[in-house]
């Protein structure tokens, strides 16, 4: 049976163009302003939305994205308030994918099977935990699959054709290519090693190889396009969060409008990129 994941990447891979995957993190700046953030999201054109799961040590996430979980638990989000944003958005979409990207400190103290079951039921469909190495896929990986959860798995420049077996062996939804060295938002990615490594990449799978970390601007979002099947944009967004909010940090009237006119326009990249890629 196939998932909001498959069917997502079906519908834009017969439209000819890649998706536009977008990262935010939940409960940024407070739980009720990040609710209709992530509500406006499909409308400007997102394809897939990541949900990051606020922690207190983010070792691979850059400063925007670091201070955006902070500000996040400053306001009090929990793992538990962002299930229910999940439930609060299936309320009104059940189409668009959600998919939860973090650390696994967190699941591992809710408990992995009741959080998975909580998680499905919630309305999550994909799980990017950046701190499981395939050696661990009985801890979470698997368990997520037999619940019809897909577990995505990050592939990175280091990650040779010796190692990326192992990394795709249980890998599901698709693969999240990170096209940096380093930590998110970090760097430009170099579109022709990111485009030699969706080839290198696509040799081993058919699935879906979507490219993150560093893309911040519609160009960027096109160029990648071109040659991979989504783009991830998340450090771009949270920094439109955060240059939305008042002195104080609080949201303002313009927060929710800030982030759907930079999707809008990434969106407006990423359906050009295909067709720049025919002429």
């Amino acid at each position: 049976m196939s998932s909001r994941i498959d069917r997502r990447f079906a519908a834009t891979r017969a439209e000819g163009r890649p998706a536009l995957v977008t990262f935010l993190m939940s409960g940024d700046p407070d739980t009720e302003t990040s609710l209709a953030i992530v509500k406006a999201l499909p409308a400007a054109g997102a394809d897939l939305i990541e949900l990051g799961m606020p922690f207190s040590d983010p070792m691979a996430d850059g400063p925007s994205i670091q201070l955006s979980g902070q500000r996040a638990l400053r306001a009090g989000q929990t793992l538990k308030k962002t299930l229910a944003m999940v439930r609060a958005f299936r309320e009104e979409d059940d189409e668009t994918p959600i998919i939860l990207m973090g650390y696994y400190n967190p699941i591992y103290s809710w408990g992995n099977e009741s959080f998975l079951d909580d998680a499905r039921e919630a309305g999550v469909d994909g799980l990017i935990i950046v701190d499981l190495p395939p050696e661990a896929d009985d801890e979470l990986c698997i368990p997520a699959m037999s619940r019809g959860i897909n577990f995505i798995r990050l592939a990175a420049p280091t990650t040779d054709d010796r190692r990326l077996p192992a990394v795709l062996a249980n890998t599901s939804g698709f693969v999240y290519y990170v096209s940096i060295l380093g930590v998110t938002g970090s760097a430009a990615p170099d579109t022709t090693k990111v485009a030699e490594a969706v080839t290198r990449i696509k040799r081993h799978t058919i699935l879906p190889v979507a490219v993150g970390f560093g893309v911040r601007t519609a160009e960027q979002a096109a160029a990648i396009g071109r040659t991979a099947d989504g783009v991830v944009v998340g450090s771009a967004l949270v920094n439109a969060v955060r240059d939305s909010l008042d002195a104080d940090g609080r949201a303002t009237e313009q927060t929710v409008p800030a982030v759907s006119a930079l999707v809008a326009e990434l969106a407006a990249g990423v359906r050009a990129a295909r067709a720049e890629a025919a002429e």
